[in-house]
């Protein structure tokens, strides 16, 4: 029989197993209950603040003790390295390196480095030392003052200046502008007129006068000089050519016998330019000038053709004058040399009226148009220009080619411009659009002449309408070149019309006479040729 204290020492019992009882139900996980996420959150607070006075931030100071995996370790390293190349770049985009190769040489020796690598320019070399100075921590090279004041200097000398002229280039201009404006007038006039022409009768033109130069053959064949011809150029009325040798001498050669004339005895050393007065006659008291010529003397001959002597010479010079061409009018002439710079001179007083600069190498061609208001340049710095001598400034510049320009012309509509190259190749300019519109692959080798056919003739079955025969003049061009052909193309679609072999070498120049009948080239064979329609009657 149990006792009352019996009984009461079994109660405490039982309540201590409902407390635990109730303390494993309390401790069970219910998911998404709003008591599991309080003591989580109560336990992300205790952590951040700290287990027996420890934190997050001495936690991650503390080595683990636990060895990474070896992709692990590969893709910590790999992270770093991408990370110090950017810090990498960022140093190389503040660093200042030299601009003067010969600096960048020096530290590359210093650094240890080999100067130069096979295959690297001047570029490539700064480059690789900006490369290594970027992976040097704290280094940076400043440019001294010697180079950033010749660098100034620089960007000085590509700004554009103006010197004032002489009075008398101010009155040059003056005439040019009332000379060409009316010829301006009247040569658009025409071209309106001709706009209106019927286009049958301009198909049927030019059907006839390309068939007529594609029978054009060797017509004649004379050795000119005991070495090359660099240049022949028949006169105004087409009579006479004359001729320009390494020799130093021009020659006069009547036309189609190619019998000897006169012979020109005035420079020292090679002629490169000759050219015939835009009125040239042969007068009796020898005082007038029907040609002139360019040597590498540096010297402008004018010749009356009367005397072997020259009537007077141009000096100005410094280095070989390499072509040169009459103004329309006659009264002035230009000249390119090899001193980077192009002439106008004044032919009756024999001054020079300008000397214009604008090449950054020897200018080589020289052309003027046929209203006298411009005259194109080209240098063997690739670059063409067009000059306003009005105004004396450069209205275009023709950059296109990759090697010397070495020949420029002026077509008859007085707005295209063709050049002849070192690269082979023909461009034909717009002066209107102000850029290229055409290029031929004219030749195996260089272009050393290319010229519009310039004449005022017409074909003898073309009928009149409104008042205006078509003209055939500026209907085609002619090119020579050092592969040893003389090729014929069009003027409207640029196709090739002909070749006319017969050189035995590089052919140095080409004419067109004005009233149509000839093509005459010179070259290196020491000879020059007249090329005609195999059916011309002698």
């Amino acid at each position: 029989m149990s006792t009352p204290m019996d009984i009461d020492s079994n109660k405490p019992s039982k309540r201590a197993g409902e407390a635990s009882l109730s303390s494993s139900l309390s401790r069970r996980v219910h998911f998404g209950s709003l008591e599991e996420s309080e003591r989580q959150n109560r336990r992300k607070t205790t952590v951040a603040e700290g287990i027996n006075g420890v934190s997050l931030e001495d936690l991650v100071d503390t080595p683990m003790n636990y060895e990474l995996s070896e992709s692990s370790k590969k893709s910590r390293e790999e992270h770093q390295a991408i990370l110090d190349e950017f810090e990498r770049k960022k140093r190389a985009r503040t660093l200042a390196v030299p601009t003067d190769d010969g600096r960048v040489r020096a530290k590359l020796r210093e650094l240890g480095e080999p100067q130069c690598l096979f295959g690297e320019g001047p570029g490539d070399r700064r480059d690789r030392l900006r490369y290594l100075l970027s992976k040097q921590e704290g280094t940076e090279i400043v440019p001294d003052e010697e180079e950033s004041s010749s660098s100034e200097s620089e960007e000085e000398k590509e700004e554009e200046f103006f010197t004032q002229g002489t009075p008398e280039l101010l009155e040059a201009r003056r005439w040019i502008a009332r000379y060409s404006l009316p010829r301006s007038r009247d040569r658009l006039q025409k071209q309106r007129l001709e706009y209106e022409l019927p286009l049958p009768q301009l198909k049927s033109l030019r059907k006839d006068l390309f068939a007529e130069l594609k029978s054009y053959a060797n017509f004649s064949s004379q050795i000119g000089d005991d070495r090359p011809i660099s240049q022949c150029t028949f006169s105004p009325d087409c009579n006479l050519i004359a001729t320009g040798s390494w020799s130093g001498l021009c020659k006069i050669w009547s036309v189609p016998s190619c019998s000897a004339v006169a012979t020109l005895k005035g420079h020292a050393d090679r002629v490169g330019g000759v050219s015939w007065h835009p009125q040239s006659t042969v007068s009796i008291d020898g005082s007038v000038v029907n040609l002139a010529s360019g040597g590498s003397d540096g010297l402008i001959n004018l010749w009356s053709l009367e005397n072997e002597a020259p009537l007077a010479s141009l000096q100005g010079h410094t280095a070989r004058v390499s072509k040169i061409d009459f103004h329309p009018s006659g009264r002035f002439i230009g000249s390119a040399s090899y001193d980077t710079s192009w002439r106008l001179w004044d032919v009756e007083t024999t001054e020079e009226l300008l000397l214009q600069e604008g090449h950054s190498r020897e200018v080589y061609a020289i052309r003027f148009q046929i209203d006298g208001a411009l005259v194109a340049t080209g240098g063997l710095d690739a670059i063409g220009r067009v000059w306003d001598l009005r105004t004396g400034r450069s209205t275009m510049v023709l950059e296109g080619h990759v090697k010397d320009i070495l020949s420029v012309d002026f077509s008859p509509n007085g707005y295209q411009v063709v050049t002849g190259s070192a690269d082979n190749t023909i461009r034909i300019w717009d002066i209107r659009t102000l850029r290229c519109i055409y290029a031929i692959a004219a030749h195996k080798s260089l272009v050393s002449e290319a010229r519009f056919f310039h004449g005022t003739v017409t074909l003898e079955n073309d009928e009149l309408v409104n008042g205006v025969k078509p003209a055939i003049s500026g209907l085609y061009l002619v090119s020579s070149g050092y592969d040893g052909f003389v090729n014929i193309w069009s003027a409207d679609d640029w196709n090739w019309l002909k070749s006319l072999a017969g050189h035995d070498g590089k052919v140095m120049s080409v004419d067109v006479s004005l009233d149509n009948k000839f093509i005459a080239s010179s070259g290196f064979d020491r000879t020059f040729k007249l090329w005609a329609n195999e059916n011309l009657p002698i």
